[in-house]
């Protein structure tokens, strides 16, 4: 399994064609404690960098990105039900929707941890 980052700071972890996402720990930190969260429907398509979901928390709200275009092909209820997830587990439970992928090469224009890492240091 393969895990990567964006700049608007989503990750995926890719698997075959399909892709978790979420929001990285640093944007959880960011926003504080989330308090809701507006998922894609399923069987939309989106374009990638198109806002797909929003996360709304006691300081802030912000869109998040599809890291790669592709079709919602299953979201997390469990975070609709309980948004804290995206604080107390932003990699894990707290994941926001599953795509297939439509352009797996899109994958080369994201950070590796790394990358990540080093991009999420600086303000």
């Amino acid at each position: 399994m393969t895990v990567k980052y964006t700049e608007d700071h989503e990750w995926l972890k890719i698997e075959g064609d399909t892709a978790t996402v979420g929001i990285t720990v640093h944007a959880q930190d960011a926003l504080g404690d989330v308090v809701f969260v507006d998922l894609p429907t399923v069987g939309n398509d989106y374009a990638q960098k198109e806002a797909a979901a929003v996360v709304e928390s006691v300081k802030a709200a912000a869109d998040v990105y599809m890291p790669v275009g592709g079709e919602v092909i299953e979201v997390n209820n469990a975070l609709i039900d309980n948004p804290s997830l995206a604080n107390s587990d932003p990699l894990g439970a707290g994941w926001f929707f599953k795509i297939k992928m439509s352009d797996p090469s899109q994958l080369d224009s994201l950070m590796d941890e790394t990358s990540y890492t080093a991009f999420s240091a600086h303000p």
